[in-house]
């Protein structure tokens, strides 16, 4: 009798082990990094499909990058890095991949222009915007930042500051990871190539 209680002690000792070490250093599903932070979310845009929200490309990562069209260098730099890091995926890894530049400049940036510009990067790019307002709410909900500079010596008349980040939305719909403006191809392709 001693011996049938010290080896069901035993036996009932392992499981719980086991369990707690499976609990411990088990696999996990990843939890979005930001969530805790309230940054991220679902947001509504105009794009020459018309309306579209984040969350129609659930399933799909997406790659958020703030700018306007008229931006001279860091935004197309920005294209540039998100379109080589697409193009080295497999066709059907492309396929689960979307860019998505909002235009932070409605006045000057409509859909069709947008859609010509990124389309000019990838057809995995897509532009859109909607009234101030809006994208004012989008980017103080993703932590954003930027503000319209007079240029008084300018045939612009004006351009934009603006925070330079790409923001990896998940397949979930989650922020995942928010990536600097001076990530790389091989950098980004990576990133994306962990989530498919």
């Amino acid at each position: 009798m001693r011996n049938l209680f010290l080896y069901t002690f035993l036996g009932l000792a392992v499981s719980v082990g086991a369990y707690v070490s499976f609990e411990l250093f088990g696999p996990k599903a990843p939890l979005p990094k930001y969530a805790q932070a309230g940054i991220g979310g679902d947001f509504s845009l105009t794009s020459v499909e018309g309306e579209i929200n984040l969350s129609d490309y659930k399933g799909e990562i997406v790659l958020v990058y703030f700018g306007f069209m008229s931006c001279p260098d860091v935004c197309p730099t920005s294209m540039g890095v998100m379109a080589t890091a697409i193009r080295q995926l497999s066709e059907e890894q492309q396929q689960k991949v979307r860019g998505l530049f909002i235009s932070v400049d409605p006045q000057r940036d409509t859909p069709e222009e947008l859609h010509a510009y990124t389309q000019y990067f990838s057809n995995r790019i897509f532009g859109a915007t909607s009234s101030k307002e809006q994208i004012d709410a989008i980017v103080k909900q993703y932590g954003g930042y930027y503000a319209f500079v007079e240029m008084e010596d300018s045939a612009l008349g004006y351009t934009v500051d603006h925070s330079a980040r790409l923001y990896l939305i998940d397949p979930d719909g989650h922020l995942a990871d928010i990536l600097a403006h001076d990530i790389n191809p091989v950098e980004l392709h990576e990133k994306l190539a962990a989530y498919l």
